[in-house]
């Protein structure tokens, strides 16, 4: 492990270390403990900072991957479904549909090549997980948490 650990080191020249010993950073879990509605501590700051490098260093790949403007109009958007699902509980029949609409938006932005495969599951594998309004509200937050890191490690445009 002390090997790993040296070989990955610290940032060098903007370069993201390689993260072999752990998961993929795309499995987001919204809740730590779903039936006792625990969030993970690090879920807004080591996670959503861990995805932000991930999906950064996709665009270092291909530039036209991953934009920052093209990632913020999900964000908006789950912004936007999030305050119409907290205003009203009555409202989260129509939000509903509309957050699994995200899905299909962001595949066809995939298949024009403007957002990774891993943008893609993501998004599939979160949008999943959202069964309430409190799940939303999560990742929202979750969401963000991740526009800010990739503020700092993403794209320039």
């Amino acid at each position: 492990m002390a090997q790993k650990e040296s070989q990955r080191g610290g940032m060098s020249g903007g370069h993201t270390p390689q993260r072999e010993d752990r998961e993929p950073r795309n499995k987001i879990k919204l809740w730590k403990d779903e039936a006792d509605r625990r969030l993970d501590p690090t879920l807004f700051s080591q996670e959503a900072e861990d995805m932000a490098k991930d999906l950064a260093g996709e665009n270092k790949l291909n530039t036209k991957l991953n934009k920052r403007t093209q990632i913020r109009k999900f964000y908006d958007e789950v912004l936007r479904l999030d305050d119409l699902a907290q205003a009203k509980e009555d409202l989260w029949d129509v939000v509903v549909p509309q957050v699994h609409m995200l899905v299909a938006k962001t595949a066809y932005a995939q298949g024009r090549e403007l957002v990774s495969e891993k943008f893609l599951k993501f998004m599939k594998e979160t949008v999943a997980q959202v069964k309430s309004r409190e799940d939303l509200r999560v990742f929202a937050n979750f969401f963000e948490a991740f526009m800010g890191f990739y503020r700092l490690h993403g794209p320039k445009n």
